[in-house]
């Protein structure tokens, strides 16, 4: 995403009804070019994710939003394919789009809800990858692994986006700012009985460039703001607009973490 300031006679009611009517399906962010700037994670997720594929039989991507990601990644992984590829995604909407992106590709997407079971069998797959789940079911996804497969995932970490956060909730509790925080996961899923291989966290710069920009953020990135409307949160907006027309971009910063994590070829044994 370039940085390029909007045209500065447009109004705030303009910027807003902008954001707000631009469809908000899968994870395709390229209408913030121009917008917004966002700062990626050095280890270039789709890209690694490209060459896991090449040596993958079995792939389940979970919350696969748009399918954009893995299409992506099946794309660079060619010629080699996994001989099966399977994404869940919970959000209609999401279903539908990427059902409409992945089936050429041969990928048969399933409607799942994020927090429940998933609906495969145990050692389904050797490899299972997501980008930005909501929250990982370790025990679900060490489940599903076969033996010695391997979960390859890119987590949002903790506190991420949180100067925007609370410029319209206030400040957030120590629980809510850490909640996603890479060492806790790394327990969780050891608890579950996966091995981690490599885990890396990186905190990276972000600038909205105008207020369409972060209505638009908010409608899609629905967790950060739960609820968001515009019509809620109309002082918070119009105050955002008027520091950024003043002040410049308004600057935050995400928090990303990978994680590698192996399931093990036996159960570990059990010590009394």
């Amino acid at each position: 995403m370039a940085p390029e300031h909007p045209q500065p006679h447009r109004t705030f009611e303009d910027l807003v009804a902008e954001g707000a009517s631009v469809p908000t399906e899968g994870w395709d962010f390229s209408w913030f070019e121009g917008r917004a700037t966002e700062a990626r994670p050095s280890w270039g997720y789709a890209t690694s994710m490209a060459g896991r594929l090449r040596r993958a039989a079995a792939v389940l991507d979970i919350q696969t939003g748009g399918g954009e990601v893995l299409n992506f990644a099946l794309a660079h992984s060619a010629p080699t394919q996994p001989r099966l590829a399977v994404a869940t995604e919970g959000w209609p909407p999401n279903v539908a789009k990427a059902t409409a992106l992945l089936r050429p590709r041969g990928v048969a997407v399933v409607a799942a809800p994020e927090d429940a079971p998933l609906p495969f069998a145990d050692a389904a797959f050797d490899l299972v990858v997501s980008r930005h789940p909501v929250r990982p079911h370790w025990a679900e996804i060490a489940r599903v692994l076969q033996p010695g497969g391997t979960y390859f995932a890119q987590h949002v970490g903790p506190a991420s986006v949180f100067e925007l956060v609370e410029h319209f909730l206030g400040p957030q509790p120590d629980d809510v700012r850490d909640g996603r925080r890479p060492d806790r996961e790394r327990a969780e899923a050891e608890a579950a009985g996966l091995d981690v291989v490599d885990l890396r966290a990186e905190r990276l710069r972000m600038e909205f460039h105008d207020i369409a920009a972060v209505v638009h953020f908010l409608r899609k990135v629905v967790w950060m703001v739960p609820g968001f409307t515009v019509e809620a949160y109309e002082p918070q907006l119009r105050a955002l607009h008027e520091r950024i027309r003043a002040e410049g971009p308004f600057v935050a910063h995400n928090t990303r973490h990978l994680f590698d994590a192996r399931k093990p070829d036996s159960p570990s044994p059990r010590h009394p």
